[in-house]
């Protein structure tokens, strides 16, 4: 029996590397096989412990302990699976895979990242095979035509057009660049991909290098992903061993290296010109366009830059053709898209899904719905460059046009769902943060403007905002909009813009009547204790740490509200609902 303990980042972090450990001290090595695999998306039941009879998935077992592992042995053993009754994931979790269609995610959670033999089992390296031998460049890209895959980092542009212009720009030397500068908070799908199967994106560069003409790939990448880094070195280490990297490839003419650039974690250089930049060595600040990467890249060759996802698409495609991955999705927006699925949602993790199905589907039939069956209130698309998304229209389904009429994007795939406990003056606030902190500083719209809007939202969450601040607003993001160099500061208004076309209650609340109806804002509340349940505890007078609170051992307590500093500890501790806040 063959025993794989779940190894990307959100399993090691549940604990996964200490489940392995102890596996190995009791399972037999004689007789059966321990591994390791990387993330199937299921973040939720980390740590996660699948056995195999021969390739088929004998039982899944989830949120294992490293107490859990004499169990498994025994089950490995006797092929009885009720020593690990209590670990079995449930009909009910196992829905969230059913639901979904897994192309670019395919091999994650499934094989061993480390282990070339376990790509190639499962077709790996076959698409560049095909393409080296019966394709010709502009075969390639034709079937890419067909197919209708478009960017999956944010903007959606047609995969075959880039690589086209790519191929068709004079210059002998030209160079095909991986964007794995995944910055958006919430979101990592590019992160799991590296991580969980390396090669394929190996492969999938391959093939648009060959395509365009490329003697170099690099793939850049964000230094905090170092298992993904490490993980990716060594799967070039051995794609080259191989024959699938380097002088000759697979005995052809193709000749093709590829090398790894960390970034250093700037949000800019998510942006292809500042890439670019950082890549040349020099600070990650957006080119003027054009000349296009295409004519004038990478130390002024043609160049080419897709992202991850888009990349781990490209070998299922070339071995099932265009128009098979064609016939999946909508009209607008083919094949399948990744999405991280995080926030207040009971089943947090990786999703891939067809595009067209509907934002509900995936947050109540694939996500289980909103942790303690709280009211949904948004849905945040695209990351800090998305918008708001709000319950009126959850089944709006998910492509690129779709998306775009309710104000928010597709992004490169984040997707953060929240309760009736967020407020979304504070949301705005908190992704107006993020991008005024990330911007360059190049452009003044982006630079300044985003400051001048973050001022405004952070007076309104403290109570102090006023009439005309909402147009003002308004009238900021027009400006950034149109004015702004590159995409981070023309999309940096979006949270903004789509929480005052479907939240602007909320705004008046905060200006008009101090108030926060999500009870977030901190400046906006006021606390006091229900005398009638108050049991005299004493229990939140000795966590105030302002000493605000009065009141005797079995006596109702009292909220002194000009000592008050909105805390919230009061209202934590109280375990007879006493305390609340208006």
């Amino acid at each position: 029996m063959k025993i794989s303990v779940g190894q990307g980042s959100c399993g090691i972090a549940a604990g996964a590397s200490k489940v392995y450990s102890s596996l190995e001290k009791s399972i037999d090595t004689n007789s059966h096989i321990l591994t390791i695999t990387g993330c199937i998306g299921m973040c939720w039941l980390e740590p996660i412990v699948d056995l195999y009879e021969g390739e088929e998935l004998f039982a899944r077992l989830v949120k294992v302990t490293p107490e859990d592992t004499e169990a498994i042995s025994k089950t490995a053993d006797s092929g009885d699976v009720s020593f690990v009754k209590h670990l079995l994931i449930t009909e009910e979790d196992e829905v969230f895979l059913s639901k979904q269609t897994r192309i670019a995610m395919r091999n994650c959670g499934i094989i061993n990242p480390d282990c070339i033999e376990d790509y190639t089992t499962r077709q790996g390296y076959d698409a560049l095979r095909k393409v080296l031998t019966t394709m010709t460049p502009e075969d390639v890209i034709e079937t890419i035509k067909v197919s209708g895959l478009a960017g999956r980092g944010g903007a959606g542009f047609p995969t075959w057009f880039k690589w086209n212009a790519a191929r068709s720009s004079q210059g002998e030397d030209k160079y095909l660049i991986c964007n794995a500068d995944e910055g958006d908070p919430g979101a990592f799908m590019d992160r799991a991909v590296i991580e969980s199967d390396p090669h394929n994106l190996i492969e999938g560069m391959l093939i648009g290098a060959f395509a365009i003409g490329a003697k170099e790939a690099i793939v850049y990448v964000r230094a905090e992903y170092p298992l993904a880094i490490k993980r990716l070195e060594k799967a070039i280490e051995d794609a080259t061993k191989a024959g699938f990297l380097g002088e000759n490839i697979m005995g052809s003419n193709f000749t093709c290296k590829m090398r790894i650039k960390a970034g250093a974690g700037a949000f800019v250089c998510g942006e292809e010109t500042a890439l670019i930049e950082s890549l040349e060595g020099s600070r990650g600040m957006p080119r003027l366009k054009p000349p296009f990467p295409a004519q004038c890249g990478y130390f002024s060759a043609p160049s080419n830059i897709n992202n991850v996802e888009t990349f781990a698409n490209v070998p299922w495609i070339l071995l099932n053709g265009g128009e098979a991955f064609a016939e999946m999705g909508t009209t607008d927006s083919k094949g399948t898209k990744v999405f991280a699925l995080t926030g207040k949602i009971k089943k947090g993790g990786l999703v891939e899904i067809p595009m067209g199905m509907t934002l509900r589907e995936v947050i109540y039939d694939i996500g289980g719905g909103i942790k303690e069956d709280k009211p949904f209130k948004a849905v945040q698309m695209g990351g800090p460059s998305g918008g708001c998304i709000p319950e009126s229209l959850l089944d709006t389904i998910i492509d690129y046009k779709a998306l775009g009429a309710t104000g928010a994007i597709m992004g490169s795939g984040g997707m953060v769902v929240m309760d009736d406990s967020t407020c979304m003056v504070s949301m705005a606030k908190f992704f107006l943060d993020f991008t005024a902190k990330e911007s360059c500083g190049k452009c003044v719209p982006c630079r300044i403007g985003t400051k001048r809007m973050l001022e405004i939202l952070t007076r309104i969450t403290e109570g102090e905002g006023k009439e005309g601040d909402v147009e003002l607003l308004t009238e900021l993001c027009d400006a950034i909009k149109d004015g702004a160099l590159c995409g981070l500061g023309q999309t940096a208004p979006n949270p903004v813009l789509t929480t005052i076309r479907y939240f602007r209650d909320e705004y008046d609340a905060h200006i008009r009547e101090g108030k926060c109806p999500a009870g977030e804002c901190a400046a906006l509340l006021t606390y006091e204790i229900d005398k009638d349940k108050c049991r005299g505890c004493t229990l939140c007078a000795k966590k105030c740490p302002a000493g605000a609170i009065e009141g005797s051992l079995k006596n109702p307590h009292v909220i002194h509200s000009d000592k008050c500093i909105k805390c919230n500890q009061c209202y934590t501790v109280c375990k007879f609902g006493a305390v609340k806040f208006s």
